[in-house]
């Protein structure tokens, strides 16, 4: 990259020279932080970045678009691809599907070839959601999601469930994923301390795969169904970095859908 260069900033923070950053898992690194969590990020007029952090945007990607994309596609695609290993064919469960992770999540999981299953208690964010791709919606509000999937799989369950909500479904999850299944978690929103029946687990063999971010590889993969356009970032709104209250009171109250973006 050169100055003047329209770029977007991978948010990974590692040192590059301990044994898991020598592998390539740069999110394992033992000093790992994230930009924006561990130290000042990109809510602000300014931010300063190590160099080899910024990545060159195309001419046809706005500033909006990168800024909602980099930080969940690289999260997701990690879960669905390098750590569950989905592949065709095979049955997908998102749970709540407002999120930037969940709604990048149908995506990815549409050009993996899975059938994808998504949850919310918004009809509106289902349809948002099957737009995207998604082919089984079902409302949580006011239908049993567990009970509904057991029913329309035979009682089989799905092949990967991607989990970030935490206590309120993992419960569930496990119910729904099928015998030698993957759950895939990235986050604990509703609590970090379910409870859980062990024997599910082990009798079942089901795997449960924790993941955060992605390592630099897997961003750059990530980003190349976006530049090519086989993935649309999910936006819910683009505000000024005036109205970060109103922003944060939208996260809040659960009425997002996608990102929301901050402009300086």
């Amino acid at each position: 990259v050169a100055v003047g260069d329209r770029v977007a900033v991978n948010p990974n923070l590692h040192c590059g020279r301990c044994e898991y950053c020598q592998k390539g898992q740069h999110s394992l690194c033992v000093s790992y932080g994230i930009l924006g969590e561990h130290t000042h990020g990109g809510l602000a007029e300014l931010v300063k970045v190590d160099g080899s952090k910024v990545l060159k945007l195309p001419d046809h990607v706005k500033f909006e678009d990168a800024a909602a994309f980099i930080l969940v596609n690289m999260t997701a695609w990690r879960m669905l691809v390098s750590q569950a290993k989905l592949r065709p064919g095979e049955d997908l469960l998102i749970i709540g599907v407002g999120g930037g992770v969940s709604s990048t999540g149908v995506q990815i999981g549409k050009l993996c070839g899975a059938r994808v299953w998504v949850t919310s208690s918004s009809d509106d964010k289902l349809e948002r959601a099957r737009a995207l791709g998604a082919d089984e919606c079902i409302n949580y509000a006011t239908d049993d999601w567990v009970r509904v999937i057991g029913q329309k799989t035979g009682r089989r369950g799905v092949d990967v469930v991607l989990e970030n909500v935490g206590a309120a479904t993992w419960k569930g999850a496990i119910r729904t994923v099928a015998k030698g299944g993957r759950i895939v978690t990235c986050g604990a929103t509703s609590g970090y301390d379910p409870a859980e029946d062990l024997r599910q687990i082990f009798y079942r063999q089901i795997e449960i795969i924790g993941c955060t971010m992605g390592n630099n590889k897997e961003t750059l993969d990530a980003l190349r169904p976006i530049f090519e356009g086989r993935i649309r970032p999910v936006i819910d709104s683009v505000l000024p970095l005036s109205d970060v209250a109103a922003a944060h009171d939208r996260i809040e109250r659960r009425a997002a859908y996608g990102k929301i973006i901050l402009k300086p």
